[in-house]
């Protein structure tokens, strides 16, 4: 990975890594400490955290508080991916869905009705629940960053939309989370 350049070294991302290390490598008294202080404070974690936590809650066998935690990050990640000026950035999220997903939601689709329950209190609890960490961790996965770390320089592109935007773009990116799985649960219930 190259070091980030002009705007996009100003994006803090010491405390997210330092939590990612606790939870992918620490100690279980470690990791539950830290899971609690994430539970307590949702808001100052980047969803990135939500999707390491929902591994380490699936490997406790904690699956139904895993899967939450799978698709809190998912919703914030997408509105992160969606306020994002550099659209080569966006595809981050796929790759944590990838990465995590696999196994939460073969899990979450054996029950429909508890996964439809699940997804309903994501949302909720995303309307309620501020951002309050950096969203800009998005732009570090694009194109314009890695660009910029290569030629020494910053192409001085907005790193985000502009936050008169961000209302609108949340709630399109909470009103297209909860079309978007209510149609694959229409299609799925269809091939049942």
């Amino acid at each position: 990975m190259v070091a980030p350049v002009g705007e996009h070294a100003s994006i803090d991302m010491k405390p997210c890594m330092e939590t990612l290390r606790t939870l992918d490598a620490g100690t279980a008294a470690a990791q539950e400490k830290l899971i609690d202080a994430i539970k307590a404070n949702p808001s100052k974690y980047n969803p990135v955290v939500f999707y390491h936590m929902a591994k380490v809650l699936f490997d406790q066998n904690k699956k139904d508080d895993a899967a939450f935690w799978f698709y809190a990050g998912q919703l914030r990640a997408r509105f992160d991916a969606n306020r994002c000026a550099d659209i080569s950035a966006r595809s981050a999220v796929a790759v944590l869905n990838q990465e995590f997903g696999g196994p939460i939601n073969r899990y979450a689709l054996q029950d429909i009705p508890k996964l439809e329950e699940t997804v309903n209190k994501v949302l909720a609890f995303d309307e309620k629940t501020a951002h309050d960490y950096d969203n800009r961790w998005i732009n570090l996965h694009g194109m314009d960053s890695m660009i910029d770390s290569l030629e020494g320089s910053s192409s001085k592109k907005a790193l985000s939309l502009p936050q008169s935007q961000w209302a609108a773009i949340e709630k399109q990116t909470r009103d297209d989370y909860l079309k978007g799985f209510k149609e694959a649960m229409i299609e799925l219930k269809a091939r049942k």
